[in-house]
């Protein structure tokens, strides 16, 4: 596959000053590129589409956001021009369910292709890779049902939240694919399918890589 995909842990978005979302931006190689937001994991609530609004449209680019609950009018047909598709974090088989229904699922993989850049955080960094450790249905669990762009899987919050690291390890020892790991703050860049790049916003923030020795988890610090 062509473009970039960039999984962010989570942590400070939305906002101006956010050198991940910096990075994203500066990935699609164009001075004014299109961007489109995807908050299908929230429900599309109007507070995260308002801030996407309040930080994206100050930094010289085309933003625009993409609704499917309602009528959509062709959502899958207007990512074929965009530079950056952006996905915000959430409920992630919510997001994976309605992208399906509406075709987004192709139509993302054929931005992918072309070169697009895909990028998003939490679940907007989950929903790239064949599996993930997800809340999607209350605790933590693996999801299973990813769109499989990036092979493995992946855990969002390694940093930030008690449970993830712990519960990650112990899935990928149990037989979870092995995968990544980012904390909030941090970003794997993936070029072509694979790891090119860790990038982070805050001091101490960190990628992983996390495999399993026979029943025992294995983590890698990669920054």
């Amino acid at each position: 596959m062509a473009g970039h995909i960039v999984a962010i842990g989570g942590g400070s978005l939305l906002d101006p000053h956010s050198k991940l979302e910096t990075l994203v931006l500066d990935l699609t190689g164009t001075e004014s590129p299109r961007v489109c937001f995807l908050a299908t994991a929230v429900a599309e609530h109007a507070e995260p589409i308002l801030r996407f609004y309040e930080s994206f449209g100050t930094r010289g680019c085309l933003p625009t956001h993409i609704e499917l609950f309602g009528r959509p009018d062709s959502p899958a047909a207007r990512l074929a021009d965009q530079d950056l598709i952006y996905v915000s974090g959430g409920n992630t088989a919510n997001a994976l369910a309605l992208w399906r229904v509406h075709g987004l699922d192709e139509a993302l993989r054929a931005a992918l292709e072309r070169g697009a850049v895909l990028a998003g955080w939490s679940a907007g960094a989950n929903c790239w890779f064949e599996d993930s450790v997800t809340d999607s249905f209350g605790p933590l669990r693996p999801l299973g049902d990813g769109l499989g762009f990036l092979r493995g899987s992946f855990c969002p919050h390694y940093d930030g939240e008690l449970d993830r690291r712990p519960t990650y390890g112990r899935l990928v020892a149990d037989g979870m694919a092995p995968g990544f790991a980012a904390d909030d703050d941090a970003a794997l860049i993936f070029r072509d399918g694979e790891l090119a790049e860790i990038v982070t916003q805050r001091a101490g923030a960190r990628g992983y890589r996390v495999t399993a020795d026979g029943e025992e988890p294995r983590e890698a610090r990669l920054l």
